[in-house]
């Protein structure tokens, strides 16, 4: 099938590669003519574990092409897959600007029957909204289909998240529109859903905010823990084991960051509000997240009395694992949280330093994470890298200034942290 891919961020990239993987002809198309260049280069302009490799195989096997004429894309194309970035407004709003654009676009150069696939992240309704500005903007009397497609894919495992999804929701207006998608996707062998167009775009803020409120519950009953002398680990594998609960997302640290769960949250609350519903519940998970970085820094303040003039040594930038995207990272709560009581930090980050420096330069960047813990005040971990859960700790304890660790992410056996000689602080423990 020949499929045109309209935006070349996380979803996007990650969507076209994986298609053409799969056999298709793909034709990614991005207006930044400097990251379409890279892209031809062979260079990524993201870190996900095994993209480049799979974006190089399909270009060098003539699969894959970059561009930043949309016009090209939309016209070679049978299937237009819209995943440009839909960021928030600053009332939680999501701006859909990138999408209404790329709309007028295939507008423009629509010369036959084709499928336009909504795989952004959109607020309900806006599938109509796509369908109304190609409707008035076409130049020819063809015909087309909108479609809602939502991915599921998360930063650090993109490509095994697209390959084997949980689900795969087409929202269509036709069986027979489904079709060609159910078509597309059929060598997947996954559980395919589908709906309407309207409950497709729902299901995707559903299930982020569903997933932020798990986090957000697990935390507070982390924070009663803490004041309880329990242990929030073993609280939270013993509501796993509830097969009505299940044991994702319940696990216990910093809260959520990234470009989905802290965008889709707030989108959804603005929805909602807007349509007259009580939207408390999600406010309320928001809010205790926004927390998290806040409380993370009074337990370190508690413990050493006071925080100005202390060195800290962090491990962690990027807001997850297998990501260099520090986009809502509590890496950067914490900083600007440790600057104002007149600390200084040394960062360490496997990957995500570069992006780091350009939002806080104060910070001193290390190469590694020894460096970084040297002659500092305290250990912080704040990114569940795996590389952090093997360090040397005799080294790093004969690093620091005192043996003290504050950990964000629950990373380490309390026992094994006291046998060792470290004073060891985590959440909910």
């Amino acid at each position: 099938m020949n499929i045109c891919v309209v935006g070349t961020g996380y979803v996007g990239l990650v969507t076209g590669a994986v298609f053409a993987d799969l056999g298709n002809d793909v034709v990614c198309v991005d207006n930044i003519a400097e990251k379409i260049e890279m892209l031809k280069r062979g260079e990524m302009p993201i870190y996900e574990p095994g993209l480049k490799e799979m974006v190089v195989h399909n270009m060098n096997d003539g699969r894959l092409f970059f561009t930043t004429d949309l016009s090209e894309g939309v016209v070679r194309s049978e299937v237009i897959f819209i995943a440009v970035g839909t960021p928030p407004k600053e009332n939680g709003e999501t701006d859909l600007s990138q999408v209404e654009e790329v709309a007028r676009g295939i507008a423009r150069a629509i010369d036959r029957y084709k499928i336009i696939v909504n795989k952004s992240t959109v607020p309900v309704g806006t599938g109509d909204l796509v369908r109304e500005i190609i409707e008035c903007n076409k130049r020819r009397h063809v015909d087309f289909d909108v479609v809602s497609n939502p991915e599921f894919l998360r930063e650090g495992s993109a490509i095994q998240d697209t390959l084997v999804p949980d689900r795969i929701v087409i929202g269509a207006p036709s069986q027979t529109v489904a079709m060609t998608l159910l078509e597309l996707y059929a060598s997947l062998e996954r559980p395919m859903i589908i709906t309407d167009v309207h409950s497709a775009e729902i299901i995707k803020y559903a299930s982020n905010a569903f997933l932020a409120t798990k986090i957000s519950f697990i935390n507070t009953i982390a924070d009663l823990c803490e004041q309880a002398g329990a242990d929030v680990t073993q609280v939270a594998k013993g509501m796993g084991f509830d097969k009505r609960i299940g044991p994702q997302f319940l696990t216990p640290g910093l809260g959520f960051g990234g470009s989905c769960f802290p965008k889709d949250v707030d989108s959804l609350i603005h929805t909602l509000t807007n349509r007259g519903i009580n939207a408390d519940l999600l406010k309320s998970v928001m809010t205790i997240n926004k927390m998290r970085a806040r409380h993370f820094v009074e337990i370190m303040k508690s413990k050493l009395d006071t925080l100005t003039g202390k060195t800290f040594g962090m491990l962690g930038l990027a807001f997850k694992q297998n990501t260099d995207d520090i986009r809502d990272a509590k890496s950067l709560d914490i900083i600007d949280l440790l600057y104002e009581a007149n600390a200084t930090v040394k960062a360490y980050d496997p990957v995500a330093i570069d992006n780091s420096r350009k939002v806080r330069p104060e910070v001193i960047y290390c190469k590694n994470s020894y460096e970084a813990v040297e002659d500092v005040d305290a250990l912080l971990i704040v990114t569940e890298w795996n590389e952090f859960k093997f360090l040397n700790m005799e080294k790093i304890k004969s690093l620091l200034k005192k043996p003290v660790i504050f950990d964000g992410r629950n990373l380490y056996q309390q026992d094994r942290m006291k046998r060792l000689g470290f004073e060891y602080y985590s959440i909910g423990r």
